[in-house]
């Protein structure tokens, strides 16, 4: 035979249009809250007075209440919003008139009806201040125009890597065509969605997006752009190598997921799949492409040694030439360096964007 059930400690409290309860359960699992009839059922597994037990209790309110109450779980308790049906203060939170055993007032967050009035009275006049002060506040005549410019650029964008990435992906493993030939076939869309990236540093700097100057202009001008048109683009000996195949590859998976992700995000849109590719694939896709870059230079140093191209004589008496290949060694220090910036950077963006959020029940 069953013995009686459990209850936990309850506190509650009121203003004039809600009701709170703070329910003194620790590690709750599977809360089930529900009101029905005026009366809010609760059933919950969890650590309290007498141990991890399951605790239920039931509460009749003595006026009206909305049926949709609003759980908050914390690791140390459980808190409970309830609305009430019309804006009074109530002398009591039960109908029956003897108090149970088990609900006490709460004194953190307890008010008499004077200080209630009070205290809902400061929060209709912030609400009316701050409505003046957005009032005062001059719209943007070019928002629209804004949006429309970034979802455009996000779009177009996206659809030349998307090309970019089926037709390597068609050729090598569907074709069977060798990935010797990919700079040839791959280049000029490379080169346009590459020379369309700048606008992503005047984007920055002109302040039409939140994303840090910094970043940009290492990914855009310092990394992408710099092995693309000069090591790539200036010498033929290195458009035919297999590194050009990863390079671009990688290059353009990563954007399959960044810039739907952004075109979305300027019209509002969440989809929390893409937000978790867009926040992890550069896990590993980063780094692959930041080593496929620096298997690119090095590979292009005895080249550049070679024929002397790009770099600098100096006038006599110092007879002395700055080699262009000296430099790339000097850059590869810089590319590594830049990889931790970005990887930093992204890091810090993926906890801000997939942080664990507080379980919120309706």
């Amino acid at each position: 035979m069953a013995g009686p059930s459990l209850r936990p400690h309850v506190h509650w409290a009121q203003r004039h249009r809600e009701l709170y309860l703070r329910v003194e359960l620790s590690d709750v699992q599977h809360p089930d809250i529900t009101i029905t009839d005026n009366v809010l059922h609760f059933r919950a597994q969890g650590h309290g007075a007498k141990g991890d037990n399951i605790y239920e209790f039931e509460i009749e309110f003595l006026e009206p209440v909305e049926p949709k109450p609003v759980c908050r779980v914390t690791q140390r308790q459980l808190n409970i919003t309830v609305q009430k049906k019309e804006s009074n203060w109530w002398e009591r939170l039960t109908k029956q008139e003897k108090r149970p055993l088990f609900l006490a007032p709460d004194f953190d967050r307890w008010l008499d009806e004077s200080d209630a009035e009070m205290e809902l009275r400061e929060k209709e006049e912030e609400k009316i201040n701050k409505m003046k002060i957005e009032s005062r506040v001059p719209k943007d005549p070019f928002k629209h125009l804004k949006k429309g410019y970034l979802v455009m650029y996000n779009l177009v964008q996206f659809l030349g890597f998307s090309w970019i990435f089926v037709n390597m992906t068609v050729r090598l493993f569907i074709l069977g065509k060798s990935f010797y030939d990919t700079f040839h076939t791959i280049a000029d869309m490379m080169y346009f969605c590459q020379t369309l990236a700048l606008m992503e540093v005047m984007n920055s700097l002109i302040g039409l997006v939140r994303s840090p100057l910094v970043p940009a202009v290492l990914q855009v001008l310092f990394g992408r752009n710099f092995v693309l048109f000069v090591i790539l683009g200036t010498l033929e000996e290195m458009q035919s190598k297999p590194v050009v195949f990863f390079v671009f590859y990688f290059w353009s998976i990563i954007e399959l997921f960044r810039y739907p992700y952004y075109m979305l995000s300027c019209i509002g849109i969440e989809w929390k799949p893409l937000t978790w590719l867009r926040y992890t694939a550069w896990i590993p896709l980063y780094p692959l492409g930041g080593l496929s870059e620096a298997v690119a230079i090095v590979q292009s140093i005895p080249i550049f040694s070679e024929t002397g191209k790009f770099s600098l004589g100096l006038p006599n008496p110092l007879n002395v030439t700055i080699q262009f290949s000296f430099l790339l060694q000097l850059y590869l220090i810089a590319l590594f360096l830049g990889v931790f910036v970005n990887f930093r950077h992204l890091y810090k963006q993926r906890k801000q964007h997939l942080r664990p959020k507080k379980r919120k029940m309706k």
